[in-house]
């Protein structure tokens, strides 16, 4: 158990700051003993005791009683009560809204998915079927409404995380300049959080993922939509206007120079999606074959598989996209310099995709740092909105003293 530097202050506050010490130290450790908690500390046995006794007495903690002893007196152990309320991820699409549903300690509890097929999706509408499926989990694993003490939503927008407000969604009726936190609001009585999803994904893969153990790197979602997230010193980067990441608008040479616009695909994702992939391997087809290509059903997946049995088409659309992600990377890493870069998505994290981005690599001689394929897939942003909703816990359990 990591030992915690002290903080001195007005009495109300040393308390409070006391309080948010201990509670660290049993999330951290899952169960411990008094003496322990006064050894990892630094406070007194009766400090200790005192803000022990008042996160019990708030349901914060459980006495789980005596421990082992080592020749002396049994230690009494102590365990944060994760039970005690719960925590909700909600991920918005085009076509679906997807849930998780974690205790405290961010320890899946449940999932659900609702259909957004022929449902009305104005922000009011999006808002009542959060709420309705929202009470929906509660009732099923019998928590009051009350428990629910964080919901935190992501957006396939640029968010302006400090007022709630969602930018623009291209794909749903009415989204422009949404105050999305003040309607969910009206919906559930907790601490709401709205945030971009790439940027949610970026957090899950670092919450459990394959960005563990880093506090700087990028992810890069390459699939439907370009976009990247952004994190520094084990923060997101969101950027002055909120817009940090979103690599689908980047400028390209040679490709059409638009300006960029919200209710438009970027330049980048006119060539770097899925269905651009496709659009380029049918193209080439045609052109062979004077207008005659097969009209098979086709996504990004098969013209990897085809490129890797060696169709020309293919490989000259794979080959070209890889190293546009290549370039992409390189001026990354250039501008931020991180110690990692991972790529996700189905087109971007494809072992055909990776190979070629990572030949295409090798002939830079500075600054690219390690490249990985994201470890998560679809549930990386559920996750990393449990992520940020832990990050929140101890001020909303624990909340600020006034004065």
């Amino acid at each position: 158990m990591k030992k915690e530097s002290l903080s001195v202050g007005r009495p109300a506050h040393l308390r409070h700051t006391n309080a948010l010490t201990i509670l660290k130290l049993l999330r951290e450790a899952g169960t411990c003993s008094r003496a322990d908690l006064v050894r990892a500390s630094g406070l007194s046995a009766p400090t200790i005791t005192n803000v022990v006794n008042d996160l019990i007495s708030a349901k914060l903690v459980s006495p789980l009683g005596e421990g082992a002893s080592s020749g002396g007196r049994p230690p009494d152990m102590l365990a944060f009560n994760a039970e005690r309320g719960c925590l909700i991820g909600v991920q918005l699409s085009a076509h679906q809204m997807s849930f998780l549903m974690t205790d405290l300690m961010g320890k899946q509890l449940d999932t659900a998915t609702v259909s957004l097929v022929d449902q009305k999706t104005t922000p009011e509408a999006i808002c009542q079927l959060i709420g309705v499926q929202v009470r929906t989990l509660l009732r099923k694993h019998k928590m009051a409404r009350e428990q629910l003490l964080a919901l935190v939503a992501a957006m396939p927008a640029i968010v302006n995380v400090d007022e709630g407000i969602v930018v623009a969604i291209s794909t749903l009726q009415g989204w422009r300049k949404v105050r999305f936190h003040a309607l969910m609001r009206k919906v559930v009585d907790c601490h709401v959080i709205v945030e971009n999803d790439t940027n949610l994904a970026a957090l899950g893969e670092q919450h459990r993922g394959a960005a563990v153990f880093h506090e700087s790197f990028v992810l890069v979602q390459i699939d439907a939509n370009v976009s990247a997230g952004i994190v520094l010193g084990g923060r997101i980067h969101h950027g002055a206007q909120w817009a940090a990441g979103e690599i689908g608008y980047l400028r390209l040479p040679h490709v059409a120079r638009k300006f960029p616009a919200l209710h438009e695909f970027g330049e980048l994702e006119q060539v770097l999606t899925n269905r651009a992939i496709v659009e380029g391997f049918r193209e080439c087809k045609e052109a062979i074959a004077a207008g005659s290509a097969a009209k098979e059903v086709m996504d990004a997946q098969r013209v990897f598989e085809l490129a890797h049995a060696g169709d020309a088409c293919a490989k000259k659309v794979v080959q070209s996209r890889a190293a546009l992600v290549g370039d992409i990377l390189v001026n990354l890493s250039l501008i931020l310099n991180p110690g990692l870069i991972l790529v996700g998505g189905a087109v971007g994290s494809h072992p055909e995709m990776l190979s070629l981005v990572q030949q295409h690599l090798q002939r830079a001689e500075f600054a690219v740092p390690e490249i990985a394929p994201a470890t998560l897939g679809d549930a990386a942003v559920l996750w990393g909105a449990i992520s940020m909703a832990l990050e929140a816990l101890p001020g909303i359990l624990l909340p600020q003293p006034q004065g």
